[in-house]
């Protein structure tokens, strides 16, 4: 799996990219927007199945691990069980890096739930455009170019009916408000860290947690 956000999308009368569709107007600065979204996307690079979600707060560690738990849910019973493990590809980003203590916390929540082992694959800093994931967001990009997203079902509406390997995508709304600046303290951090199996040569950029 590949798993990132996007950059925020502004709602509003906005030109995305100084062109818009048919002979309407737009502004071609988004500054004062109102209303702002964070995509947060997980294809499945073997199904080449996508999902979004678009969250009204934050972009956090817990919209991250809540948005994993979503693409969870929306699998079968059949494809839950015969998971082996899951490897998810990452950017090093600040909410979700190898040493973001909320982040590593949630992940080993949600593997004692699933009961499946996670593999952690980070790309360096400067690299994240090799994560699968972002062609996601180009193709996106593209599909919506020109477009005024003025309001919420409008952006939904057109995340829904782009396409990626042929497959539309599951598109989820999120209104839970999130709070910044969670961490824990290295006290609390030692169980969690006896958790990560961390590659001994790639302990950032490599990390396998088991369930208990």
């Amino acid at each position: 799996m590949s798993l990132d956000c996007k950059a925020t999308v502004s709602l509003g009368e906005f030109s995305r990219g100084g062109t818009t569709r048919g002979d309407n107007q737009a502004r071609d600065h988004d500054m004062g927007a109102k209303e702002k979204y964070i995509p947060c996307g997980i294809v499945d690079e073997d199904a080449g199945e996508l999902l979004i979600a678009f969250g009204s707060s934050r972009k956090t560690s817990d919209f991250i691990v809540d948005t994993l738990q979503t693409w969870w849910q929306k699998l079968s019973a059949e494809a839950q069980r015969t998971i082996p493990i899951i490897q998810i590809k990452v950017d090093n980003g600040p909410e979700s890096s190898g040493r973001r203590t909320q982040f590593l916390k949630r992940m080993v929540d949600w593997v004692d739930q699933i009961s499946i082992p996670v593999q952690l694959l980070y790309y360096p800093p400067y690299h994240s455009q090799y994560n699968p994931i972002e062609r996601c967001w180009g193709i996106l990009e593209q599909h919506w170019n020109g477009t005024k997203l003025i309001d919420v079902q409008t952006m939904l509406a057109w995340a829904r009916s782009m396409t990626w390997k042929g497959l539309q995508p599951i598109v989820e709304l999120s209104r839970k408000v999130y709070q910044t600046g969670i961490s824990l303290t290295k006290k609390q951090m030692q169980p969690i860290e006896k958790r990560l199996e961390r590659h001994p040569l790639l302990p950032n950029w490599d990390i396998l947690i088991c369930p208990a």
